[in-house]
């Protein structure tokens, strides 16, 4: 027997504000742990990245997508797919170079600071949501593309939207394991 569609719905959203909470505290830990922002920033990239590596798998099971061919389906799929499925919102894309491969991400409405309203006093320079950034690079690298992911804007710092930048640096050769010649 399925689950009805809004029963399925509901689960999604409580699990996704479930995560958002959690996440919270997450912060506010690591904001104890942690005097300096940038310390903060690094370990939120860096588990970010770990997620990424492993959430690849679960994205390509879960959407049947096939291969992109350029940065620029790449970076819709990331849009239009990834950010539904896990945050259930679609980010606009823009590119921002004639090269083709910086992109822009605009998010209307950032989930992660829904129950935020305002950074800790005294933690300006603290990037909230780098969490995003890590996971997005882990992800691209686990396809085997490089990629510096930053954010642009920041709507916890009162910009108007949350704006994360994805710079595509190369594509990463397969590593073929090297094949043992007996003789």
């Amino acid at each position: 027997m399925s689950r009805p569609a809004n029963k399925r719905q509901e689960n999604s959203k409580i699990s996704r504000e479930l995560f958002v909470l959690t996440y919270g505290a997450l912060v506010a830990q690591l904001c104890k742990d942690y005097e300096q922002d940038e310390d903060v920033n690094r370990h939120l990239d860096r588990m970010g990245h770990n997620i990424g590596i492993r959430l690849v798998e679960d994205f390509l099971a879960r959407s049947a997508v096939r291969k992109c061919r350029s940065y620029s389906e790449t970076v819709g799929m990331i849009a239009q797919v990834a950010f539904k499925l896990y945050l259930g919102i679609t980010p606009t894309v823009s590119c921002s170079n004639t090269k083709g491969n910086e992109f822009s991400l605009i998010l209307d409405k950032n989930p992660l600071v829904d129950f935020v309203e305002e950074l800790p006093a005294g933690r300006s320079s603290l990037c909230y949501c780098s969490l995003l950034c890590g996971i997005i690079r882990g992800a691209l690298e686990m396809v085997h593309l490089a990629a510096e992911v930053t954010f642009i804007q920041d709507s916890l710092k009162g910009d108007s939207v949350t704006e994360i930048g994805i710079a595509f640096l190369k594509k990463l050769e397969d590593k073929k394991p090297k094949r043992n010649n007996l003789k």
